[in-house]
């Protein structure tokens, strides 16, 4: 009685098996639910963020640009950092784009 026959263990572990396909059937298909939602979120989100940008387009950048004059006055060593870096992030993603392109 303590062992089993090949055929019972055969149909014991082909039983666990489905058990568990079904299992990550469920789980699978609520992740992708969840997903779902969460991209729905986000789009929401960023398109509200989007709207007030369009609309306060002038304001937005007449803020920035009053920030880089208050900072080029306050700490110019500052500004050119910045600067330096913006241009070394442009001039990296100038060389992707011409390494794609090849």
């Amino acid at each position: 009685m303590l062992y089993k026959t090949m055929n019972q263990v055969d149909e014991l572990t082909v039983y666990e098996l489905l058990q568990k396909i079904v299992m990550l059937e469920e789980k699978n298909k609520k992740l992708i639910d969840e997903n779902n939602k969460l991209t729905l979120l986000m789009h929401n989100y960023n398109d509200s963020r989007k709207k007030y940008y369009e609309q306060n387009k002038e304001s937005v950048n007449e803020k920035a640009k009053q920030r880089i004059k208050k900072l080029s006055e306050e700490n110019p060593e500052k500004l050119k950092e910045i600067n330096r870096r913006a241009y070394l992030k442009r001039k990296e993603k100038l060389q992707k784009n011409e390494s794609s392109i090849i």
